[in-house]
């Protein structure tokens, strides 16, 4: 295949990506605030809540980083968040001007309730489409997995 003809196929599947992905992800954010008890959590603020769930005790720094946010943005929602009873701060031992972020209760709650309502809302999706639609959807996870890391910028060096 000419390399101009690959060209115009990558930009191409380049543009239908960045199309569909915030598309599917406003639609899945949509049926899950419909049917969320209560107001559901900003998509920023569940982004973080996932991560210090994953990694308790990390700080606004590493959260930041991880993220792909600006620290600042970051302790923003970290202060909102723990004034909703989200999050907590703990000091640092050490240097009491670092701060250690703990999910509450509460947010452990709120997030499984999340990734429950977005397994049934995606698995009712999967169910409307063919058989191989859904094959080819699991064949491009592993292709998807890749583009999200080759996107992420490499680790500063220290």
């Amino acid at each position: 295949m000419p390399a101009t003809r690959a060209s115009a196929q990558d930009d191409s599947a380049a543009s239908a990506l960045a199309s569909v992905l915030p598309a599917l992800n406003r639609a899945l954010d949509r049926r899950i605030a419909q049917d969320f008890p209560g107001p559901k959590p900003p998509e920023g603020q569940l982004a973080l809540l996932r991560f210090v769930s994953s990694h308790e005790g990390s700080t606004v720094r590493e959260a930041a980083d991880a993220l792909l946010m600006r620290p600042n943005n970051v302790s923003a929602l970290v202060s909102r968040l723990t004034v909703a009873g989200l999050l907590e701060r703990r000091p640092d031992p050490a240097d009491k001007r670092v701060a250690h972020l703990y999910p509450t209760s509460r947010a452990r709650r709120e997030l499984a309730e999340v990734r429950r309502l977005q397994g049934v809302h995606l698995a009712r999706a999967l169910e409307s489409l063919t058989d191989g639609e859904q094959d080819a959807l699991g064949s491009a996870l592993g292709a998807l997995n890749a583009l999200t890391d080759a996107l992420h910028p490499a680790p500063a060096a220290e």
